[in-house]
């Protein structure tokens, strides 16, 4: 059983990981000299490296606003499971730490398909880049994370 839980906690963290690096990295969108993400979109010239903010169209906000949710559900989600650790009896469900995950898991797949239909298409050596992936890569982590807190009972 502890076996269990400590491996549940290590994928809990992993996502964690992605959803702050995707959140924060600035590589969504890259291609040829450009490269932008949910705060700014840079351009690097043979002056150096020149970024300015993000746009201000609703759709980016959209995505910032669910990627920071997705975040803060994530954190919120494995400080209730700690807390549910030390505090649940014996037998009980981590419904509550579920909920939480698997919010977190539908904000990030929502910020990821705004972002998927609403990007801008500036050429055609334009590509999603790693922190896009990212955000893809841990909204099923997070969605089978929840579905485990789900299943996960408190044992002796």
């Amino acid at each position: 059983m502890l076996l269990i839980l400590l491996g549940v906690l290590i994928l809990h963290l992993v996502i964690l990981i992605l959803l702050i690096v995707s959140t924060a990295a600035s590589a969504w969108t890259v291609g040829g000299d450009r490269s932008t993400d949910l705060w700014y979109s840079c351009l690097s010239s043979s002056g150096g490296y020149h970024c300015k903010p993000a746009s201000n169209e609703d759709w980016i906000q959209a995505v910032q606003a669910l990627m920071i949710l997705s975040l803060l559900f994530c954190f919120f989600s494995l400080i209730a499971f700690v807390y549910q650790l030390f505090r649940l009896v014996k037998g009980g469900r981590f419904f509550f730490t579920a909920i939480f995950q698997i919010l977190a898991s539908l904000f990030v797949m929502c910020a990821a398909i705004i972002y998927t239909v609403m990007s801008p298409d500036e050429g055609s050596d334009t590509q999603f880049g790693y922190a896009y992936v990212l955000a893809w890569v841990a909204f099923p982590l997070c969605l089978i994370s929840g579905l485990i807190y789900i299943v996960l009972r408190k044992k002796e």
